[in-house]
């Protein structure tokens, strides 16, 4: 099962909370009582999402967080690769050469198309998209992709 980790669908959620009132600072405890995050862990996410470059943190009486960029400039695939690095469904896909199976494996190229999809489609959602309320229809997407025809 290809599954996002928990600490990076938590650090979404903390980076579309601050989105939603980007031109203040927000305090790692007013975050983990907004979104229902234990503040051990919020605490943990905002120090890796601010040495990741996504946000900037401010000491003093008033100190806390805020975005590094505007929320449009801002992805759901930067904030993924702030906590785990390189997006990739298989090794071979963010590692050539971490495989013993590489030089003869045939499905090497489409693991690397469904790879570049995936971080294609995680880098087209921003925050400034996330931050919207949702949508009234659920089958109401934003992005369009080209499904191969079925071969018959």
């Amino acid at each position: 099962m290809l599954k996002l980790s928990k600490l990076a669908d938590y650090a979404t959620v903390l980076m579309t909370l601050i989105a939603r009132d980007a031109t203040r600072v927000h305090t790692g405890q007013e975050l983990a009582e907004r979104s229902g995050v234990p503040a051990p862990t919020v605490a943990k996410l905002l120090k890796s999402l601010a040495r990741g470059g996504l946000l900037q943190s401010l000491r003093g009486a008033r100190g806390g967080y805020r975005l590094a960029r505007a929320p449009a400039r801002i992805s759901v695939a930067d904030i993924i690769a702030a906590l785990e690095g390189p997006i990739g469904v298989t090794e071979c896909a963010t590692h050539p050469g971490g495989c013993t199976l590489e030089s003869g494996c045939t499905t090497r190229a489409n693991w690397r198309l469904i790879n570049a999809a995936i971080r294609h489609a995680l880098e087209a959602v921003t925050l400034d998209r996330m931050a919207l309320p949702l949508p009234k229809a659920r089958d109401e997407f934003p992005l369009t992709f080209h499904r191969p025809s079925a071969q018959v």
